[in-house]
């Protein structure tokens, strides 16, 4: 299914900020406007997904002629000419398997001893890695 959110693209001397009025401002940025798509979608998808992820849901989107682009530029030295909002459209399931959930293989070693008796007890080896990672970096 298809989310789209309106966001304020600002030109900036760095490149282009990014800005999701409808997302607590969630933002992001690139060094080029296709640097800066490019994050805009990786952006709303990430965080989309883990809205999903924790069961909650995502404020509606407001319609792009309602986004007013002056709160963003008023108080800096940025002219009306130098932002836009534009619909940043993304796939999250499809955008998750791909970037999110997409598993890589990873070789590791263990004494013999250890491979045994973990064989022995029909342990899942990329299981206990992970949730000993996710232990580890306090992720769950």
């Amino acid at each position: 299914m298809l989310s789209a959110y309106p966001a304020c693209f600002i030109k900036e001397s760095s490149g282009y900020s990014v800005i999701f009025p409808d997302l607590n401002h969630l933002a992001t940025c690139g060094h080029t406007l296709d640097e800066a798509l490019v994050m805009a979608v990786d952006c709303l998808a990430g965080y989309l997904h883990w809205l999903q992820k924790d069961g909650e849901s995502a404020p509606a989107a407001s319609p792009i002629d309602k986004v007013n682009l002056t709160e963003f530029i008023e108080e800096s030295e940025i002219q009306p000419d130098e932002a836009f909002v534009n619909m940043v459209t993304v796939d999250v399931a499809e955008y998750a398997k791909t970037h999110f959930e997409k598993s890589v293989k990873k070789t590791l070693t263990i004494p013999a001893w250890l491979n045994k008796a973990a064989l022995e007890q029909n342990i899942n080896f990329s299981q206990v890695l992970q949730d000993a990672l996710k232990s580890q970096l306090h992720l769950g």
